[in-house]
């Protein structure tokens, strides 16, 4: 046998090898959510974010008007329905965000900021598979809407004022102790 086959056969061998034991220890030690994701994990979530985009819409501009009722629109809804994982200033640091794997992006960072509207529109419309994102479209007029008005609200979260933010905090889902808890202390508030 000639020495360069006898290499590469070598070479096979200890690469299924290696292969072979990182997955026994992987197996051993099990997977968790708790763990960062590994540079190959975040590499593997990048790409299917990449390949959640039709190819159709991948440069496809926004083509509803950014007006302020589209804009007070998108931030009611991102309040009431994407905060708990995003957060309302969109950096991921809530209790889900931060707990899903892999992690709820920083959305106002350039990895999400960079992205054409048409990908934005794509990942709110139809998820993104072996994530927490999940689709929220149905395609009906209302959903895309919604999509593309959420799409201009992304666009805004580097730049949310402290007012803005705290304006969501009202609209954000509450536990029945805290409605509780918010009509005591108006009730306390107004002297009854």
């Amino acid at each position: 046998m000639r020495r360069p086959l006898k290499v590469g056969i070598a070479a096979g061998v200890a690469l299924v090898l290696l292969a072979l034991a990182g997955f026994a220890r992987l197996v051993r030690r099990g997977f968790s959510a708790h763990d960062e994701p590994t540079a190959i994990e975040a590499f593997a979530a990048r790409t299917i974010r990449s390949w959640a985009v039709p190819a159709g819409l991948r440069g496809e501009e926004n083509p509803l008007p950014l007006t302020p009722t589209v804009l007070a629109d998108a931030r009611a809804h991102w309040a009431d329905h994407c905060a708990v994982c995003h957060g309302n200033d969109g950096k991921g640091r809530t209790t889900i965000g931060e707990h899903l794997y892999p992690r709820a992006p920083d959305m106002t960072l350039a990895a999400t900021q960079t992205l054409s509207d048409g990908a934005l529109f794509a990942i709110i419309e139809n998820g993104i598979r072996l994530t927490g994102m999940p689709g929220w479209g149905n395609g009906t007029a209302q959903s895309g809407y919604g999509s593309w008005s959420l799409v201009h609200f992304i666009r805004r979260l580097p730049r949310l004022t402290p007012e803005e933010i705290a304006g969501m905090e009202a609209l954000n889902p509450k536990t029945q102790d805290e409605w509780e808890e918010m009509q005591a202390e108006e009730e306390f508030l107004s002297g009854h």
